[in-house]
């Protein structure tokens, strides 16, 4: 059409017919869907054959026809040449499910409300749930719904449960058609289930299954895929959170030859549902244990979250409670992106959670670049607002506990003439800026940037190393009683008094997570391995510049394999390590460190029906200490000080990501949070002094 209209040949141009292809896109047709008649000329009706005069007849007479009581061929000819259309019917008790996507291109549009709309229904559908309850839950339209997913349908990313056709209707020629499914999986979903170790997470009719060693989750790297029956009845289940960090992993790097299209779909569709996981682990069995450089971190994350999966899928330890009329045989696992959620209004997004899962489990750490979901009912186990998991939380644990690294938070629009005192000792900074993943600086050349990322975002300014990158352990919990135990020492870090003054204030007996310790006077360039549970993963931060790396700003990477190596002071005392933040989730960097979290999960009982209604109640006390907390240093904002080292904005634009920016410059220092004018203190006056002692 477009070159039609741009023709310079005003007089002599060509009719658009002349510019339209021959002859329609080639595409698999179904044999459900339905042939209408288009605009069919005498003519077209002399060129047709006898059958597809007969066919024609059929559809002119009787109305539309399935496509499956034609024979194939004379479908397939008289749409190519356009005398008939297809159309994909679509009823309200329809169920679909959607493949991992192949060929799927992505082409958004910003503003468009139909695109919109299609991706909305990606995420919130699946194969229990029929077209007329989703557009119910979603409060869309069902004629829009409808037409949503027969688009999907025609476009083969998404396939009709069920039966579509009888077989006294199907003609006999579409028995040989050529495969209709070009995304057909090469394994069933309906008959496959990866199974735990060497017995079975779903009890067979009639058959015991081997109970799930939660102890032993090292061997879940064999699990191998075993042809199971699914219980057919709908039932609630566990969604396990992702960002796009994670997505971004699994398409990096050649590790499997068929994950791409698995993280394709779960970026795009946002979702991963538990029919479909069962080819997305066999891949992921694929993935190589060892890579080179960079491409480890990558492989790492993979097999983590492959044992992840296989841990809270079909679990029967973590449905030990539900009656003796209800067979424990676990939960469903579905996989989803937090944004792809955020994408929903609060509202159906909260109608999509609840009708389809009983319990949300989130990654650990998530990216700050995002606004982790919030939710009371299902219960959470990871941030249960927005705040727990950006900068706010930070000084918040820095607050309860009295201890943490010496930290400045500077509003956007701040600038400073030189670094304050307080930081004049480190060789390294952690710098944080608002809404983005932290990184580490040297200190020398930190100035500029800093003055450059204030004029458009709020920063945190932390102390990391006195000598090259500090090092950082991380502690798993809930805590046993057994790691409560003892004195504090380099392999018994649970004892640290701040811990126990997080655990005052903070409930980690009903969630799971892991917080971050940090001891910025590491006089060890290299590392040492200890197998004892509450050092977790120790390591040095700033993994790049362990590669060399001469960068001056390095992200925060955590040392996936877990592994300890070299030597690392045994006797430093418990005042050199502070906290640096908690995460709460499931983490995905560390194998070893995944593996603790799991255990605690399993044996402190942390999906019981107990332990979920503790942790509903825990979680709203949280949310409301921390918007308490947030909203006492919003308060009593001050004009700028022309004579201190530091200027405020005159105003503070809303927050985008929702999580309120700072309105007062903070510092975390000497055990207190404050504000902070940017003055020094005054220097000693030594004649003074003489001066009173005389008199």
């Amino acid at each position: 059409m477009n070159q039609c209209r741009s023709s310079k040949k005003f007089f002599r141009r060509k009719s658009a017919r002349d510019l339209l292809p021959a002859k329609p896109v080639e595409i698999s047709v179904e044999p459900w869907w339905t042939a209408q008649t288009g605009y069919i000329t005498e003519d077209d009706i002399r060129i047709c054959s006898p059958a597809e005069k007969k066919a024609i007849d059929k559809m002119i007479d009787s109305g539309p026809q399935l496509t499956g009581s034609t024979e194939y061929n004379v479908v397939l000819s008289l749409y190519n040449r356009g005398f008939i259309y297809l159309d994909v019917p679509i009823s309200d008790d329809s169920c679909i499910s959607v493949p991992p996507l192949e060929g799927f291109v992505m082409n958004r549009v910003q503003g468009d409300y139909f695109e919109t709309l299609l991706y909305k229904i990606f995420v919130s559908i699946d194969e229990q749930t029929n077209v007329a309850e989703l557009a119910n839950v979603l409060e869309i339209d069902l004629g829009l719904v409808k037409n949503a997913v027969s688009m999907y349908c025609r476009l083969g990313f998404a396939v009709k449960k069920g039966p579509v056709i009888s077989a006294e209707q199907l003609h006999p020629s579409w028995k040989n058609a050529p495969s209709l499914n070009r995304l057909k999986s090469t394994v069933d979903p309906q008959k496959m289930l990866l199974s735990w170790e060497q017995g079975s997470p779903v009890m067979e009719g009639g058959s015991s299954a081997t109970d799930t060693d939660t102890t032993s989750l090292e061997e879940a790297d064999t699990g191998s895929v075993s042809s199971l029956s699914i219980p057919a009845a709908p039932t609630k289940r566990i969604a396990f959170l992702f960002d796009s960090t994670l997505t971004a992993f699994l398409m990096m790097g050649n590790l499997s030859p068929n994950l791409k299209s698995h993280a394709v779909t779960m970026f795009e569709v946002g979702k991963l549902s538990d029919e479909t996981l069962d080819s997305f682990l066999a891949e992921l069995e694929k993935v190589e244990s060892t890579a080179e450089g960079e491409a480890q971190r990558y492989f790492d994350h993979a097999l983590t979250l492959k044992n992840t999966i296989l841990f809270l899928r079909y679990n029967k330890e973590l449905t030990q409670d539900q009656g003796p009329d209800i067979p424990n045989i676990g939960f469903p696992l579905d996989m989803l992106r937090c944004e792809s959620l955020l994408g929903l209004d609060q509202a159906t997004c909260s109608r999509v959670l609840n009708k389809n899962y009983k319990l949300l489990v989130s990654m650990a750490p998530l990216s700050n670049e995002i606004r982790p979901i919030s939710s009371c009912t299902p219960q959470h186990i990871g941030p249960a607002i927005p705040e727990v998991s950006s900068i706010w939380f930070k000084l918040y644990v820095y607050h309860v506990t009295g201890q943490g690294p010496p930290s400045l938070l500077l509003s956007k629009g701040s600038r400073l003439r030189k670094l304050p005192d307080t930081f004049q000792v480190y060789d390294r900074l952690l710098i944080t800026s608002w809404g983005h993943d932290p990184g580490v600086v040297p200190s020398s050349n930190v100035l500029t940037m800093l003055n450059d990322a204030l004029t458009h975002s709020a920063v945190l300014i932390q102390g990391h190393g006195v000598h090259g990158h500090g090092e950082i352990a991380h502690i798993p919990f809930p805590f046993n009683a057994e790691d409560l135990k003892g004195e504090f020492s380099y392999s018994n870090m649970c004892v640290h008094k701040a811990l126990q003054k997080l655990k005052e204030n903070v409930d980690l007996e009903h969630q799971c997570g892991y917080i971050t310790m940090l001891n910025a006077n590491n006089r060890h360039r290299r590392r040492a391995s200890d197998s004892a549970e509450c050092r977790g993963d120790t390591h040095l931060g700033g993994g790049l510049d362990n590669h060399g790396s001469n960068e001056s700003f390095e992200l925060v990477t955590e040392d996936n394999n877990g592994e300890i190596k070299g030597k690392t002071d045994p006797f430093s005392s418990e005042d050199e390590w502070v906290p640096l933040e908690l995460c709460f989730g499931m983490p995905l960097f560390s194998s070893e460190l995944n593996r603790k979290v799991c255990q605690k999960i399993a044996s402190h009982k942390l999906c019981s029906n107990e332990s979920l209604q503790e942790l509903l109640h825990s979680s709203r006390k949280l949310s409301l200490k921390v918007l308490s907390f947030v909203q006492s240093f919003q308060d009593g904002m001050q004009p700028s000080d022309l004579d201190s080292g530091v200027s405020n904005p005159l105003s503070q634009p809303p927050a985008e990501s929702g999580v309120p920016l700072p309105a007062l410059n903070l510092i975390f220092k000497d055990g207190q949070l404050k504000e902070w004018s940017g003055r020094a203190p005054p220097p000693l006056d030594i004649t003074a002094l003489q001066k009173d002692q005389h008199t």
